[in-house]
């Protein structure tokens, strides 16, 4: 770091001197090689900016240097905080300055970037840190590296992984992170896996092997918790970017066979598929740009990785196919465990997202020249799932299947504009070209015009951004489509809901087409077809039609361009083209082809676009006309912000409106004008009010001058004669609502009002006028309409005095001098050049700005007076309201006027005062203002000393925002006195309510209100949310425009939209915090009183208002705690509720929670008032109370001692300056003190609550005792005697509430203790997880020597051993150098110091006999729940460390006495609490014993092991048995299996006892054997004589030890496999030398083989022994229900591809067999089960092949039809789940044998035969499809045509029937041949159930199938009809298409079948 201290001064040194001016960086050049070391912009970012921000204001703003001295300024100031911990508020403060600077479009250097990305990587991971602090830190970690084009990663910046892993590892691998400590808190996983995602681009690729080595160890499925934490870390962590050319052994294929391997051992889980598919997707998308790593058709993937992910996404899509189970086991997932807390966010990262992103980044020109590419795979995936996408056939896939084709679009779009732009620098070979683009939207093209008319509205949205994608890549290829479909849908062809779907696929197509030759004519004429759209009756296609409108008019014109074209004639042209296009739309159907660009010349086409122009004056004409037949009709909005399609409606109108009249040619802009003039005058329509107001403001933005000209005089007048001559607002009334009298008037001023506000100085023409109304209303008016009137001023106001855009037009003023023509269309601005035209107040705007605000605000003021001091004419009668009336008027009239000329207050004008004598002074006092609220009680303590700190005023910066007034100036003057004036106005008013009208709720409401306003409206008006409601509507107009790769693309309004808001983020920038004033200190204390009132209302408006005034005033919040404080205390004195809930809300509910807890000056009287508070006997109260809890508790959390930082890293920020060490190290000092001084307050406080604990009532205690624990607990003194004492004997409280929390307590203060010897009593290896445990050894594993992994596995048969393995990791996978394992005899013990001795001897003084005796009596007694009902391990663990203090000699009891104790719970074991009580108590001894020496060892078990036996061998019962599986599951678990020997050992020699006739006694103790090796995993090695019992005894004839026999055969097998690799490199290397997906796993062994094989023989012998339709038990169903039970559970789990080999000689059949046992339910069930798993199970390539051929084999020749039935089942979920992997041969075979299943003599065959025939062809790749289709054509109709029914013979009339013919033999076979044939040709027409129109075969199929066999008797006929009825019923939508498919001849033959008499 020697020379980073020259190299920043260097820096320094070139940014103060070489910049000149700032120049924008969208004007700099693009992306071109980079100089490392540049001073230009390019230093900044790796891509210049696109939108000139500074240029485009209207004033000047600071240059370049300026920025950087502010920036250096913060980080300064950043640099001082961190050296001297002051992390929060100092170093928080900073990181938000940053936040804030970074926020207004300033960049810092690359270098500067890279320190900070530094710095908070450091800060948020940092040991010891704050959580809460850690998450700010992280928060902008994430804000400086969100973005790639800021640091390139790879190249500008290499992060550490290893941090990350640190304060990840606690979450999932916390068995080897050691203990936790209890009161510590976590951080947030989930920010830790955000931080992960950004991070991983910046570690270094040389990393990967490092990384590997420290995962895979832990990688094992004996736990496979293990197995899902390790891939989750892999996908998390390991960097994907492409390592150097040098390094081969980085190259993705060396690595790539691990992975798959490592996916394959966790066969059927699906998040094991998501986290590998994500992993797979990113490496893809970092390997595109690298020449150096191999890419070919399948990208850098082989063709078996490929198939082998895309039949993963086959699985993902989750698609039901036939009786299929879903692929996924539930039982995989669930061990997941803690590897859940690695899983991305589902909602930003759906699956849909990666599967994308794989594919379009693995696309490559090559893709072109192979036929087997991702890009077929691609086809073949859409093409299976295609009918999926049909809105008739809607369920849980739809969204995924939207969201995938709309993530594909948008990649590739963003991948074709990045590689376009030179953005993604991608070898030339790999880049995209026309031809992939175009096969590429012909993939998506036909799901996706059937899914924009899905019925889900997600899936809808999913879809039009797709069209929009793919109509920006091949207009041609969408376009035609799109508009065939959207012709009939908009004249009304077609049902409603496809409208509206056509109306919003227009708005997102409108852009594309606009710029697109032909396809533009049409545009006018959809406009007309759209008009009908506005209707009151449908407000939600109102909608969409006003977007498309807004849409239009942001791309094209509204110029009659026919004007001065002689030879066009008005619109004839374009309507003659537009009439045979759209005939010619319907002639050629949905596949239409419009080649405009070789079919139109362009003349032709500029006539007919200039033609279509002509239609513009009628289509304005009409359009307003039915917006105002919209408005009349529209109904009463119920409530404001409701979100009701009404209020929708009115917010929309405007948005259409102003770029509707912006770009009307000047004579459309009049006839709009008079058009909306003459509605205003004429009407008065109350609902619609707000809708027309904002009409009538857009047309004055527009073009101010000629609408205020026609406008002001009319609504001026009108506004006299309501209130003179109609008496309008002459009067009060009760309630909101406007009476119809005044509802003229009120019509009348907002319009008025909505005219005059942001339209610029054009009001100055009617100054006069504008004045004298104003005053005249005022005077005349009462009642509602007054608000209105005040609002119109504060409309005037806002207009005079902003800085605002006024420029709507879509073109710059030069083009338009020019005149517009068709080339105009669609112009597409640069941000660059943008000549902007502000609105900025000239000085006679603000004299009258001024001098309006003085009238109306100086009137308010008399009046307010006059009301106050009883000279007013209105008089308080107590009766009336209207003295609250005018109240209320005057006060709302001054906050609207405040907020009204916000931005003319400058906040250090505000700030002082002028009564203060001099400015400097102003420091000074606040300091001693803040500290005289301190209580009395603190003097002589440090705090209030070290308070001055958090109240230090910091330096802010304030940037140029075109402020407009001078300080020496008199209107400056003017109006900070008015404002002065009306703030001690507001408090005399406060003063004089409280004391007179303390009742009167209506008057405070407006009071706070303007308290508010006065508060925070200075600079900018807060309380409108300006900045945000103008973000807000400015990125919901900018989506529709946005495309992915492109940047600002947007109409030109939009722009100087972002223009505007710019200039607003600066002013609220500028609105920073500020000083306070006395006057200011006078309104806070004002509002605290009344945050405290007995009026809920009231109390809720100065609470809002306190809460807002907080945030912009310094250092407000000490002084508004203690009056509040001080009311609560009074308020509970008194059981004053409303007081005691104010006081609460205000200070725990609010933003003082956090200045509480951190100001220990209040605190204790906070933490005391609460406790005394939770006593109080009104429900709201104790409800407020328990919410608070957690607050309160997080107050007494210990405070940061010490964070563990990398000082290279915070010294690189460093500006070496000499006085700031000085500083440093004073703050520091200071830090400490303060620190320290808490410490002490918190430890006294501590006491005082558990004294006062001991004495109250159980409620109570139980909320101070909740408290205590965090105050009491501290790392360095662990916690007083006199807290000891509460807790150990609290945990033998009578009342149980209280001993759950005392018993929590007590565990995690022995945890602490614990902690804290194993930590070495040293805090730091305590932060750095550096435990010394006495025990713990490491042991070096001989993994060089052969058969080493046996020798390991061997030595677990035997009990004696010098070490214990515990972990069950270290060698399942990859063996490492060493492994940690426990000293088996310990000699040496925990070593305590003084300080953890004093506690043990406390503790052991209180553990007597009689402690332990009561605690085992409460034990007993019955849970007063049911749930509670179960084995406690809270209470286990405590007894653990109990007895360990026993053990050590500390305690008074000892182990003679627990042993007679423990009898004397267990007493007879009858009684099932005894039980649960006893698996507690001696879950608590053994587990004391673990780390002890053999000797407590040996005694512990010589008691323990007799009495656990007895209850194993005899007492065991359902009501107990879950206690003792818990019991031994604690002392197993996560233990070597060694060390409890006796009792695994008396398991593993267990015999089934095959005469008991105990069933439940012989399956309990199975059960517990199962449980034992699960805990013990692969470790458990005596399994032998196990398997060779159960296996004699497969037929036990009680079905409870069969069911735990088969659960614990498939435990034994799963934990049998094991890896054991070497090392990792052997690993990485046999992997490579297998297949590219890994080597398989699970391979079964001989001796396993041969067991399957010998059961399967013995189920066949006694198949045969059982006589067919016993209804009694055999062995042979017995038998088979064991081995099914087994099956299940293995196919179930991740171990089943150890299976696959039998699947098809060995089980097929059998279970085929067992199937068709009847008598047997159970067993039919359960082999059903079995029979369904198999096709889920994962086979590689080619290992499918006998299966199929199994069921092929069975198919054609079983003699069982059920059983020829049945594989039908399997056959279609084959074929579907391993399209991608089986071979086309196998294909066509599954094919031939279903087609000839057709034959078969049983109709249920037949019938599963079609069904499944037409599933397999629909979901077949087109090619194979075509030719099954067309070899299956012609097989069935020549079948149909070869065998016609013979005719009857005419001549046997008169013969008499006898009614008993039965067919012949001949007859019946040629039904059969005929029924086949129908069925055949039927599966066919069913395979394309929604292709529109039909495929060009299928009329003729019908026809035939109507022509020649409808007329067939019986089940042919009946297979017709449904046949045909089928056809017609999934075509509703499209029948008046598709029947154009058909002949005349072929329509007349279907309806002789289809038509069905209306009464039949």
């Amino acid at each position: 770091m020697g020379d980073s201290r020259e190299k920043l001064e260097e820096l320094l040194a070139s940014l103060n001197g070489t910049r000149g001016n700032d120049m924008s960086r969208a004007t700099s050049p693009g992306a071109g090689p980079r100089i490392s070391e540049g001073t230009d912009d390019d230093n900044k970012r790796t891509r210049p900016r696109t939108y000139p921000y500074f240029q485009n204001l209207p004033y000047e703003v600071e240059d370049e240097s300026e920025r950087q001295r502010n920036l250096e300024e913060i980080l300064r100031y950043l640099y001082m905080a961190v050296e001297a911990g002051d992390f929060s508020p100092g170093a928080v403060h900073w990181t938000r300055e940053l936040k804030s600077w970074l926020g207004l479009k300033f960049d810092p250097t690359k270098e500067q970037r890279v320190k900070l990305v530094r710095l908070y990587y450091e800060l948020a991971l940092a040991p010891g840190i704050d959580v809460g602090v850690a998450e700010r830190f992280s928060s902008m970690f994430m804000v400086l590296t969100k973005k790639k084009h800021y640091l390139q990663p790879g190249k500008d910046l290499f992060l550490d992984w290893r941090p990350l892993f640190r304060e990840l590892k606690p979450f999932v691998l916390p068995s080897e992170s050691n203990m936790i400590h209890a009161t510590t808190v976590k951080r947030n996983h989930r920010t830790l896996t955000k931080m992960c995602t950004i991070a991983q681009f910046y570690f270094d690729p040389k990393e990967l092997p490092q990384m590997l080595e420290e995962f895979l160890p832990y990688y094992s499925t004996s736990f496979a918790e293990g197995a899902f934490v390790t891939s989750g870390l892999i996908n998390l962590l390991i960097p994907t970017l492409p390592a150097s050319p040098s390094e081969e052994h980085l190259l993705p294929q060396s690595y790539l066979p691990t992975y798959f391997h490592l996916w394959s051992l966790v066969n059927r889980s699906k998040i094991l598929d998501v986290t590998f598919l994500d992993l797979f997707s990113r490496l893809a998308r970092d390997s595109l740009p690298a020449e150096h790593i191999e890419f070919a058709e399948h990208g850098i993937f082989t063709h078996d990785q490929a198939a082998s992910i895309f039949t993963a996404v086959l699985r993902l899509l989750e698609i039901p196919v036939g009786q299929a189970s879903s692929p996924y086991s539930v039982t995989v997932d669930a061990a997941a465990g803690l590897g859940i807390l690695l899983e991305r966010d589902q909602k930003k990262h759906p699956i849909a997202y990666h599967i994308a992103r794989w594919i379009v980044m693995s696309l490559s020109p090559a893709c072109l020249e192979n036929k087997v590419t991702i890009l077929s795979y691609l086809e073949g995936l859409i093409q299976a799932v295609e009918t999926f996408f049909h809105p008739s056939n809607s369920g849980g896939w739809t969204k995924t299947l939207s969201q995938l084709v709309y993530y594909l679009a948008d990649f590739f779009v963003m991948r074709w504009n990045r590689e376009k732009s030179g953005e993604m620098e991608v070898p030339e070979g790999r880049r995209l070209n026309q031809a992939l683009k175009r096969r590429f939207v012909l993939c998506l093209r036909d799901v996706v015009f059937m899914g924009i008319y899905a019925k889900s509205g997600t899936a809808m949205n999913f879809s039009l951004s797709t069209l929009q994608s793919l109509a920006y890549l091949e207009p041609n290829l969408i376009l035609p489509g799109a508009l065939q479909r959207i012709y009939p849908s908009m004249q009304g062809l077609v049902e409603v809901h496809r409208t509206t779907s056509s109306l919003r696929a227009l708005q997102i197509l409108l852009k594309v087409m606009v710029r697109t030759k032909g396809f533009r004519c049409h545009i006018t004429t959809m406009l007309g077809l759209a008009l009908p759209g506005i209707d009151a009756n449908d407000l939600e296609k109102t909608l969409y039609t006003l977007s498309y409108l807004q849409s239009v008019c942001y791309n094209i014109p509204f110029y009659d361009l026919t004007k001065g074209k002689e030879e066009i004639s008005g619109n004839l042209h374009a309507m003659d083209w537009i009439t045979s296009e759209v005939g010619r739309m319907e002639q050629e159907g949905a596949n239409v082809q419009l080649d405009y660009v070789n079919e139109l010349s362009d003349e032709d086409e500029e006539l007919i676009l200039r033609s279509s122009t002509a239609t513009f004056p009628e289509f304005l004409s009409s359009f307003l006309g039915r917006v105002f037949t919209l408005l009349e009709n529209l109904p009463d909005a119920s409530r404001t912000r409701s979100g009701s399609p009404e209020e929708n409606v009115v917010n929309t109108l405007p948005a259409a409106f102003t770029p509707l009249l912006a770009t009307l040619s000047p004579e459309l802009y009049d006839l709009a004008l008079n058009k909306i003039a003459e509605f205003i005058s004429n009407h008065v329509i109350h609902q619609a009010r707000d809708a027309m107001a904002f009409i009538c403001n857009s047309l004055c933005k527009v073009s101010p001058q000629k609408a205020l000209k026609r406008l002001i005089p009319m609504l001026i007048a009108s506004i006299r004669t309501e209130i003179d001559d109609n008496g309008a607002a002459s009067t009060r009334h009760i309630g909101s609502d406007v009476l119809p009298r005044d509802r003229g008037l009120v019509w009348n001023v907002s319009m008025l009002s909505m005219c005059v506000v942001h339209v610029g100085d054009a009001v100055l023409n009617h100054k006069q006028e504008l004045f004298d109304i104003a005053i005249y209303m005022q005077q005349k008016c009462k009642g509602t309409p007054t608000v209105h009137i005040s609002n119109f001023i504060h409309h005037l106001l806002l207009n005079l005095t902003g800085t605002y855009t006024v420029d709507y037009s879509i073109y710059e003023p030069d083009v338009l001098a020019c005149g517009l023509g068709p080339e105009d269309w669609g112009r597409v601005p640069r941000p660059d050049t943008l000549n902007i035209h502000w609105h900025v107040p000239r000085r006679e705007e603000l004299e009258f700005a001024v001098e309006l605000f003085s009238s109306q605000g100086e009137a308010a003021l008399r009046s307010l007076k006059s009301l106050t001091d009883g000279t007013s004419t209105i008089q308080r009668d107590g009766t009336g309201k209207a003295w609250s009336d005018e109240v209320s008027r005057n006060l709302v009239l001054l906050r609207l006027a405040l907020s009204g000329v916000s931005v003319l207050f400058n906040a250090e004008a505000v700030s002082k005062q002028r009564d203060q004598i001099s400015d400097e002074s102003n420091g000074d006092t606040e300091m001693q203002d803040a500290n005289g609220h301190a209580p009395e009680e603190n003097t002589g303590d440090d705090l209030n000393s070290t308070l001055e700190e958090d109240e230090e005023v910091k330096p802010t910066f304030r940037y140029a925002a075109g402020y407009l007034l001078d300080p020496e100036d008199s209107l400056y003057k003017d109006v900070h006195d008015l404002r002065e004036r009306t703030g001690n106005l507001l408090h005399e008013v406060h003063e004089f309510l409280v004391e007179k009208q303390e009742d009167d709720v209506a008057c405070f409401g407006p009071l706070y209100t303007a308290y508010k306003s006065w508060f925070i409206d200075v600079g900018i008006e807060r309380s409108a949310h300006v900045l945000d409601r103008v973000t807000r509507l400015l990125a919901a107009d900018i989506t529709p425009y946005k495309v992915s790769g492109l940047r600002k693309e947007y109409p030109r309004p939009l722009l100087l939209r972002r223009a505007n808001v710019y200039h607003l983020q600066r002013l609220r920038h500028n609105a920073a915090p500020r000083p306070k004033s006395d006057l200011d200190k006078q309104l806070l204390l004002d509002l605290a009183q009344s945050s405290v009132s007995l009026y809920t209302e009231v109390r809720r408006h100065a609470q809002g208002a306190g809460e807002s005034a907080l945030k912009v005033i310094i250092g407000s919040r000490p002084l508004v705690i203690p009056p509040l404080l001080k009311a609560l205390e009074v308020g509970i004195k008194e059981n004053d509720f409303a007081r005691i809930k104010g006081a609460m809300f205000a200070l725990i509910y609010g933003s003082l929670a956090k200045t509480i807890g951190r100001d220990w000056r209040y605190a204790p009287a906070m933490i005391k008032s609460y406790i005394a508070a939770s006593e109080a006997d009104k429900p709201s109260v104790q409800k407020l109370c328990s919410n608070a809890t957690f607050q309160i508790m997080d107050f007494g959390r210990p405070s940061e001692r010490m964070v563990i930082l990398d000082k290279k890293i915070t010294q690189a920020i460093s500006p070496f300056n000499a006085e700031d060490d000085a500083k440093i190290s004073k703050k520091r000092d200071r830090i400490k003190k303060k620190r320290a001084a808490v410490e002490r307050r918190k430890a006294t406080l501590s006491e005082e609550l558990v004294n006062m604990t001991r004495t109250s009532h159980w409620k109570k205690a139980s909320r101070t005792a909740a408290i205590v624990v965090p105050l009491g607990l501290r790392f360095d003194t662990l916690a007083s005697d006199n807290l000891v004492d509460l807790l150990t004997k609290g945990v033998i409280d009578s009342h149980p509430g209280l001993r759950g929390l005392y018993s929590g307590a007590l565990v995690a203060l022995f945890s602490l203790v614990d902690t804290r010897a194993l930590s070495q009593h040293s805090y730091k290896n305590y932060l750095l997880d550096k435990q010394h445990y006495p025990t713990k050894v490491s042991i070096p594993t001989r993994r060089d020597e052969v058969g080493w992994t046996n020798a390991h596995l061997e030595s677990f048969k035997h009990p004696t051993t010098a070490y214990y393995i515990d972990h069950d990791h270290p060698g399942w996978l990859v063996w490492g150098k060493s492994m940690p394992a426990y000293v088996a005899n310990p000699k040496e013990d925990m070593e305590f110091d003084d300080e953890e001795k004093r506690v043990w001897v406390q503790m052991g003084k209180i553990l007597t006999r009689s402690w332990f005796v009561t605690f085992f009596e409460y034990l007993k007694q019955e849970p007063r729940d049911a749930s509670a009902d179960r084995f406690r391990t809270v209470s286990a663990i405590l007894l653990v460390s109990a007895f360990e203090l026993i053990h050590q000699g500390y305690a008074s009891a000892t182990v003679e006495d627990i042993k007679q104790e423990v009898a004397v719970v267990y007493g007879d074991g009858t009684d099932k609490h005894q039980h649960r009580a006893t698996a507690e108590i001696l879950g608590g001894l053994l587990g004391s014993a673990v780390d002890r020496d053999i000797k407590i060892r040996t005694e512990v078990w010589e008691f323990c092991f007799p009495m656990i036996l007895k209850v194993f061998s005899d007492s065991l019962t359902p009501e107990n048995s879950g206690y003792w599986t818990t019991f031994l599951h604690m002392l197993l678990q996560g233990r070597d299996p060694r060390r409890s020997w006796p009792l695994v050992e008396w398991l593993a020699t267990l015999k089934l006892d095959v005469s008991s006739n105990a069933a439940f006694k012989e399956s309990s103790k199975i059960q517990l054997l199962q449980q034992c090796i699960t805990d013990a995993g692969w470790h458990f090695q005596l399994e032998k004589p196990i398997l060779e019992d159960f296996l004699a005894h497969l037929d036990h004839p009680y079905k409870g030890v069969r069911e735990a026999m088969g659960a614990t055969l498939a435990t034994i097998y799963r934990t049998r496999h094991h890896e054991s690799y070497k090392d990792i490199p052997t690993l990485i290397k046999s992997q490579k030398q297998g297949l590219s997906i890994g080597t398989k796993p699970y391979q079964p062994t001989k001796e396993f083989s041969d067991t399957i094989h010998a059961i399967f023989e013995q189920l066949e012998r006694w198949r045969k022994e059982r006589t067919p339709g016993q209804q009694t038990p055999s062995s042979y169903t017995s038998g088979s229900k064991t081995v099914l039970l087994w099956l299940d559970s293995t196919l179930s789990s991740y171990e089943c591809a150890q299976l696959t080999q039998f699947f098809p000689n060995v089980f097929m059949e059998q279970l085929l067999y067992m199937m068709d046992i009847k008598e047997d339910q159970e067993l039919q069930g359960l082999a059903y089960l079995v029979f369904k798993h198999i096709p889920n199970i994962p086979h590689q390539r080619g290992e499918d092949a006998e299966l199929i051929a199994s069921l092929v084999r069975i198919g054609k020749t079983s003699p069982f039809w059920h059983q020829r039935l049945r594989v039908l089942v399997n056959m279609q979920i084959i074929y579907f789940r391993r399209l991608f992997l089986v071979s086309t041969d196998q294909q066509w075979e599954l094919l031939d044998c279903v087609a000839s299943m057709l034959n078969d003599s049983q109709l249920e065959v037949r019938l599963g035969a079609q069904t499944t025939l037409s599933g397999m062809i629909r979901c077949s790749p087109v090619s194979l499809r075509t030719q099954v289709v067309d070899d299956l054509n012609k097989k069935f109709t020549n079948m149909l045509l070869k065998s016609p029914l013979p005719k009857k013979p005419r001549n046997n009339l008169s013969a008499p029937s006898t009614g008993t013919s039965t067919p012949t033999p001949e007859h019946t076979k040629l039904v059969l041949t005929r029924h086949a044939a129908v069925l055949g040709l039927g599966a066919l027409v069913q395979a394309f159930p929604y292709t529109s129109p039909p495929p060009a075969w299928i009329p003729s199929i019908l026809a035939t199938l109507a022509n020649k066999a409808n007329g067939d008797p019986g089940m042919v006929g009946q297979s017709v009809k449904t046949i045909l009825a089928e056809f017609k019923k999934t075509r509703q939508d499209t029948w008046h298409v598709d029947l154009k498919s058909f002949t005349p001849d072929e329509v007349e033959a279907l309806e002789g079948v289809l038509w069905k008499s209306y009464f039949a």
